[in-house]
């Protein structure tokens, strides 16, 4: 009996910045040299992204705040304690409320969640995000909880691995799945490559899943789980990679990486692929869009078609990365948005180590789309020339 996806939900802060406005604010407050602000230009321009949320408001608000002084509209570097601070007033209230949305989308009902796992990297409170959906929802003290942390990208993968031993275990057990991320909350006005691109890619965002072995009803779309693989590259353990600095997190993102994935991308695929090594046998790539150049490689290397990769890309366009949520967007993008392929799905992310999730999914009762975005191609999503 297969463990299954039931219900995806996701939500994201009420705030957004369009990627001109974040790129003119950047060049503006932060690069001090012509060169500085050519090659910022450059990144923003070409990064497929079109808008990106923030728990960060003060940008256009009009009023000063942990990140902008108003008054003199000087760009500030709050230290680690005023982000996380931040991070957990609006982390506790976006983990609840998401949990909560996601259990009335279902056909579950609150008593029939046994477990809660969360993940997170962004930041950190005890008692933790878990502790704050069993109370929230009213689940029984009971309710067994995990919290995943600083895993980063990668992070849903393990939440669902975990879920599927869960239900394993416990053929009754239901599992409410919460990632949330604030990574906007890290941002920094520095010039350096890391620090550069960082700002370029990352927003806000929450994704949250339901899995159980319970048959999906009728009609329900729901993602069969049959397959999930963990894997190294040979090199990247630093590449990809972050610290806890006075000043927020300290991220390291190498230009290499999408050249690291590309040149091993057939070691991989290799464990989950078995004898099927012919990517047309496969309907879509859910694939983490840690940046346009990751998809183009990887669209390269495997020869996919554009709508293969259209959930990814337009959850790039549409929110860039948000760490380990950002996996859950796709998911559910190409369950709700886009034509049924009735092929299975490989889905992969990527995080610090050079660590690499793949997993193997089987799209089940999915709706048509709105006519809009059935047939789409990369050329039919927002590309920045």
């Amino acid at each position: 009996m297969p463990a299954y996806i039931h219900q995806i939900e996701t939500d994201v802060p009420a705030n957004s910045y369009t990627q001109e406005f974040a790129r003119e604010f950047m060049k503006q407050h932060v690069a001090d040299r012509d060169a500085v602000k050519r090659i910022l230009h450059r990144v923003y321009a070409l990064s497929g992204i079109d808008k990106r949320h923030s728990v960060i408001t003060e940008f256009t608000s009009g009023e000063s705040g942990d990140f902008f002084d108003a008054e003199t509209q000087t760009f500030l570097n709050p230290g680690t304690a005023a982000r996380n601070d931040r991070y957990t007033r609006e982390a506790k209230e976006l983990f609840v409320r998401l949990a909560r949305k996601t259990v009335e989308a279902s056909d579950f009902e609150t008593n029939d969640i046994t477990h809660v796992v969360t993940a997170s990297c962004t930041g950190f409170f005890a008692p933790g995000p878990e502790y704050f959906i069993v109370r929230g929802l009213g689940l029984p003290p009971s309710t067994r909880r995990y919290h995943i942390g600083f895993m980063g990208c990668y992070a849903a993968f393990p939440a669902l691995k975990l879920a599927e031993t869960i239900t394993a275990e416990d053929p009754d057990a239901v599992v409410l799945i919460v990632c949330l991320e604030l990574c906007t909350l890290h941002l920094q006005p520095k010039t350096d490559t890391d620090a550069l691109l960082s700002a370029a890619v990352f927003g806000d965002g929450a994704g949250a899943a339901i899995v159980s072995r319970r048959e999906p009803a009728a009609g329900k779309p729901a993602l069969r789980m049959d397959g999930m693989f963990t894997a190294l590259t040979p090199q990247g353990e630093q590449d990809m990679a972050w610290t806890i600095g006075d000043n927020g997190f300290d991220m390291v993102l190498s230009t290499y990486i999408p050249d690291i994935i590309q040149s091993n991308i057939g070691s991989l695929l290799a464990p989950i692929l078995g004898d099927k090594t012919d990517p047309e046998q496969f309907g879509y790539w859910a694939i983490h869009p840690g940046g346009r150049a990751i998809l183009d490689k990887i669209a390269q290397s495997l020869s996919l078609e554009p709508v293969q990769l259209g959930p990814s890309r337009q959850v790039l366009s549409e929110y860039g990365n948000m760490s380990s949520a950002t996996i859950l967007f796709v998911l559910k993008s190409l369950l709700y948005d886009f034509p049924a392929l009735n092929k299975p799905v490989i889905s992969m992310a990527f995080g610090p180590g050079l660590t690499v999730e793949t997993g193997l999914f089987t799209p089940l009762n999915q709706p048509e789309p709105a006519a809009e975005i059935s047939a789409t191609t990369d050329a039919a999503l927002p590309q920045k020339p």
